[in-house]
């Protein structure tokens, strides 16, 4: 098999001679490397266009591969390999990436445009030691992620979200030192999220899984910029962890399990978007000081005592479901009435009285819900139909949570 191989090779180089001598005048020209040559072969031959795409119109093996659409080179090798048209709208490719694909040795970027590509994840991708950049998203690669991509030391961006990939986030994902970016979401991975070392990782997208267990207080790092793990079981407290996040700007935790408090100090993070709903978090809400995030969701917990007056700056406040008592802060109804606060969910409370004059009219661009609290509301608005139709909440419950 290997003499066969080695046959192969030979030929290709020849016909590479052949053609450039005798088609193109006597020019001398770089003749791409026999195995890239094979390698791209093998890799044309396992995949074909979708109906409307013609990304292959362009490889013909008569010509130079380093013409071919989506192949860039750098001498004799191919170091940029972006499989099918990156056009807005276009239909893909489909068939399976062929394992000689590994045999691109000087490959820096691959990319595999959104399409109908299947098959298990190719094992042979940990012998490209100068990715850089692997992006194999919204397709159809199933199987496992293989735990020898920790051996591509220099990956800085893995992107296999929107797959059919199963089992577990392997530890030496965590590992790589260069890792900037992780985007995993949308497949159906299980186990526990991994440690993560690299002082460099900003992006970390783990949404949409069936993902478990615990986050310990450093299993990432200060560096992460955009956070989410929405839509999967994990539990535990998160406090001392998110103390140490403060350079987040993105943070999505939703839909999951967690539960104890959260710290003061979050709401003053560069955050823009703040998505802690439906999960088992406790305990008092205390902003440290005024919050400027724009839109906070703190939905479907068991958040207890005062509502913060510190939080009548967001602009949309979901606060509705919880365990809150006592009276809604007055800055809340003047910023409301000023449109300067657009959606204020206080629904499914215990909250005993809000200071608003019931003629008040409250702006159209504003949404106001108070229903299902210890208090008769005093204005009626168009409340989320999932909140109910019941306006008050039964006083034996109101007895027990007076504050």
């Amino acid at each position: 098999m290997a003499d066969r191989q080695r046959r192969l090779l030979i030929l290709a180089n020849a016909l590479w001679v052949f053609y450039w001598v005798h088609c193109c005048n006597l020019r001398v020209v770089a003749i791409l490397d026999p195995i890239d040559f094979l390698a791209l072969q093998s890799v044309r031959k396992s995949l074909d266009d979708l109906p409307g795409s013609n990304f292959f119109a362009s490889w013909d093996f008569t010509s130079d591969p380093c013409n071919f659409a989506g192949v860039y080179c750098d001498a004799d090798k191919v170091v940029t390999l972006n499989l099918g048209d990156p056009r807005a709208g276009s239909p893909g490719l489909t068939g399976r990436i062929d394992p000689a694909i590994g045999s691109l040795s000087s490959l820096a970027e691959l990319t595999v445009v959104p399409g109908r590509v299947f098959g298990l994840f190719p094992q042979t991708l940990y012998q490209l030691k100068s990715l850089r950049f692997l992006a194999i998203s919204r397709n159809y690669i199933s199987g496992a992620i293989p735990a020898n991509l920790g051996l591509l030391r220099g990956l800085r961006t893995l992107d296999l979200s929107y797959n059919q990939l199963t089992g577990s986030i392997p530890r030496s994902i965590g590992t790589l030192p260069e890792l900037s970016n992780l985007i995993l979401s949308h497949n159906k991975l299980s186990g526990s999220v991994p440690p993560f070392v690299s002082p460099s990782l900003t992006r970390l997208d783990l949404k949409h899984n069936g993902l478990t267990g615990s986050l310990g207080p450093t299993t990432l790092p200060p560096s992460l910029q955009y956070l989410s793990l929405s839509w999967n079981r994990l539990d535990g407290p998160l406090d001392r962890l998110l103390t140490r996040l403060d350079r987040l700007t993105y943070l999505d935790l939703s839909m999951n399990r967690f539960t104890g408090p959260i710290p003061g100090r979050i709401f003053g993070f560069p955050i823009t978007s703040l998505q802690l709903q439906r999960n088992q978090f406790s305990g008092p809400v205390q902003p440290a000081d005024q919050v400027t995030i724009p839109s906070v969701d703190l939905s479907y917990n068991r958040f207890s005592g005062r509502i913060s007056p510190m939080l009548s700056t967001v602009q949309n406040l979901y606060l509705n479901n919880n365990q809150f008592i006592g009276e809604v802060p007055g800055n809340f109804v003047d910023r409301l009435l000023a449109a300067s606060m657009q959606t204020l969910y206080l629904q499914h409370n215990f909250l005993t009285g809000i200071q608003i004059n019931p003629t008040a009219d409250i702006p159209i661009s504003s949404s106001l819900c108070l229903q299902y609290n210890c208090m008769v509301p005093p204005v009626q608005t168009p409340c989320p139909l999932k909140a109910g139709k019941q306006k008050t909440r039964p006083t034996s419950q109101c007895n027990e949570w007076r504050g």
